[in-house]
């Protein structure tokens, strides 16, 4: 253990390489901070991240040994209020080696660190909304397409929980955004309860393109565990609407999300739950299906414990318990996608081409698929590796042509894999050159900036991308918009700081953890480290933090929460907000992330334990 005069010459010289630090830092940072000082008052905030850059810089291990021992803070917590809390532990080893601090410095940094405290609140609440009563994070919810048909359903979402709406402009059109938008506002206010909206702009499509359609056939296939025993029944719709069946529903979103069997509806009326239909499916395979329940005049739900596989013109006979057997077939089916099919060691074409995509025959070529942004290819060497379906399926570009990339897989199941449209492509060892800013995101910004109240800015990469946004913005008359930097790439987290200076200096700014795209870019095994850096600078520049990705994403698609995503959700309320993926057990999970944060909120306060009565 040093003595208290050489710890009081560290801590001196961590003092002075601090303030260094932090000046450089500001002087860079000064032509934003300055142009955008009549807009924002993010200079004090952008003081204290730049400290907290400075700090960083320094390995403080030792140190903060040497103070915890002498029961004094190790620094663990000064992420928004950097300054104060060194001048607090200078005060209490000035305090040890027997010179006593006046009143007013004693008081100082405890004023401080409430200050930095305040800000990061008050830009949350600039940024998210007034706070929750009873728990400190909010909840955003994406809504699904039915949405804007079934007003109750919204008003549902909201009576849950749901603080915040989210549209992503990457689906639908401005009519559907239009009727999702005013469902929300009066759901909101008819059980007054505020209800912000935000909208995410669809950004570059870096996704697998099209494929060519095969005739309709629709696998039901209920869920099992290790052991191959039935877990989860594979529920689906008998569906009278007249529309083709298919994998999933269009209308009402209590519908939404379940495979759809096209039936005629003189047949389907004379279902009760209860009742059992004997299936013929297209193996020949007998399967008994339950009906459970009925979803209004053209449907009813049902499920299988066995996996059936079905196509226009099975065979569905009705088991009344009457000894009567009503015989229906099913009906049309949506016609399907082509997959590619995948095994490690296979090679595919990543297509320049935007004709739909094929699978082969060849040994060794599974087959084409055109990339949806083409333009990409134009940023790739060979031996970089690509990830495809959020990481799921590895490749490395093997050579590159006029016709596009040749890759050979080299992560899939034994089993193989399959590759689907409009899959998620990352390329995380290249250089993209690709704007943030797109065409249609420019023309979908006219309405976001007059409908939403935030805007969610996808393939953020630069601080110069923040300032296109913020420009854009202006243009329409919105510079006062919300905006959220969705961080997905290496790149955003590298740039992270800038970002952060540019996006908060132009208006209500936040960061959005896009735990999908970022795990594969950056590699699953560093994810919960970059993860835990992101919070700690965005609280060191006050501004509030989206915890988003896959958030009970077994209970919103299946109401079989993980252990793991309890744990998941319990620590994502030191973000400000968490975002839920929409599914058919939504509701289930904001009422059970609504009841986590509560609870949570009595033990933590980011990163700190609040020390509550334990009561066993």
């Amino acid at each position: 253990m040093p003595s208290i005069a050489d710890l009081q010459h560290e801590l001196t010289e961590l003092r002075r390489k601090v303030a260094a630090g932090q000046r450089d830092l500001l002087t860079a940072w000064q032509p934003i901070l300055a142009r955008s000082a009549g807009k924002s008052s993010y200079a004090r905030d952008a003081e204290n991240l730049a400290a907290y850059i400075a700090l960083r810089r320094e390995d403080l291990r030792k140190l903060q040994e040497h103070l915890s021992e002498l029961g004094l803070s190790s620094l663990g917590r000064c992420e928004g209020h950097v300054v104060a809390t060194l001048d607090a532990v200078g005060q209490a080893l000035d305090a040890i080696s027997g010179v006593c601090p006046t009143e007013e410095a004693l008081l100082y940094p405890g004023r401080a660190n409430r200050h930095g405290d305040k800000r990061l609140k008050l830009n949350t609440q600039a940024l998210l909304g007034k706070e929750p009563r009873q728990r400190r994070m909010r909840i955003m919810v994406t809504l699904p397409t039915a949405a804007g048909g079934d007003g109750r359903f919204v008003r549902e979402l909201i009576e849950r929980g749901m603080d915040i709406a989210r549209i992503n402009c990457a689906h639908d059109d401005a009519a559907t955004w239009q009727a999702m938008i005013d469902n929300v506002r009066a759901a909101a206010k008819a059980v007054d309860r505020p209800c912000l909206i935000h909208m995410d702009l669809a950004g570059p499509k870096l996704r697998t393109g099209e494929m060519a359609a095969s005739p309709g056939r629709l696998r039901l296939r209920p869920k099992r565990d290790d052991r191959g025993d039935t877990r989860a029944p594979a529920y689906f719709l008998f569906d009278a609407s007249g529309e083709p069946g298919g994998p999933g529903l269009r209308g009402a979103t209590g519908l939404a999300g379940y495979p759809r069997v096209s039936v005629a509806r003189d047949w389907l009326a004379r279902l009760q739950p209860g009742d059992l239909v004997e299936v013929s499916d297209a193996r020949g395979k007998k399967r008994i299906v339950n009906v459970l329940d009925r979803m209004g005049e053209a449907h009813q739900l049902a499920c299988a414990a066995d996996s059936v596989w079905l196509e226009a013109g099975c065979v569905l006979k009705h088991l009344s318990g009457a000894n009567k057997q009503r015989i229906a077939a099913v009906g049309e089916l949506e016609a399907s996608p082509e997959v590619l099919l995948v095994h490690i060691g296979d090679r595919i074409l990543l297509s320049r081409s935007a004709a739909p995509g094929e699978a082969s025959e060849e040994d060794g070529f599974a087959g084409r698929i055109p990339c949806a942004q083409p333009e990409v290819l134009d940023s790739l060497c060979v031996g970089e590796r690509v990830f495809i379906d959020d990481g799921q399926i590895g490749a490395e570009i093997e050579r590159l042509t006029e016709d596009g990339a040749w890759l050979r897989i080299t992560r899939a199941r034994p089993e193989g894999d399959k590759i689907r449209p409009a899959k998620g492509l990352n390329f995380p060892d290249s250089e993209l050159i690709l704007p943030a800013l797109g065409d249609k995101d420019l023309l979908d910004l006219d309405f976001v900036a007059r409908e939403a109240d935030i805007v969610g800015y996808s393939f953020v990469q630069t601080a110069a991308d923040m300032d296109a946004l913020a420009d854009q913005l202006d243009q329409r008359g919105a510079g006062n918009l919300g905006r959220i930097a969705k961080i997905e790439t290496r790149r955003a987290v590298v740039n992270l700081p800038e970002i952060i200076v540019h996006g908060a200096s132009r208006g209500p700014f936040g960061l959005m953890i896009a735990r999908g795209d970022l795990a594969v870019e950056i590699g699953w095994s560093r994810l919960a480290e970059i993860q835990e850096e992101i919070l700690w600078l965005a609280e060191a520049a006050h501004v509030p933090v989206v915890w988003a990705t896959q958030v009970f994403e077994q209970l919103i698609k299946e109401n079989l929460p993980s252990r793991a995503e309890m744990t998941d959700a319990a620590m994502s309320e030191r973000a400000e907000c968490v975002m839920l993926n929409k599914g058919p057990f939504v509701l289930d999970a904001i009422a059970m992330l609504d009841d986590i944060a509560r609870r949570m909120r009595a033990h933590q306060h980011k990163k700190s334990a609040r020390l509550r009565a334990l009561h066993w």
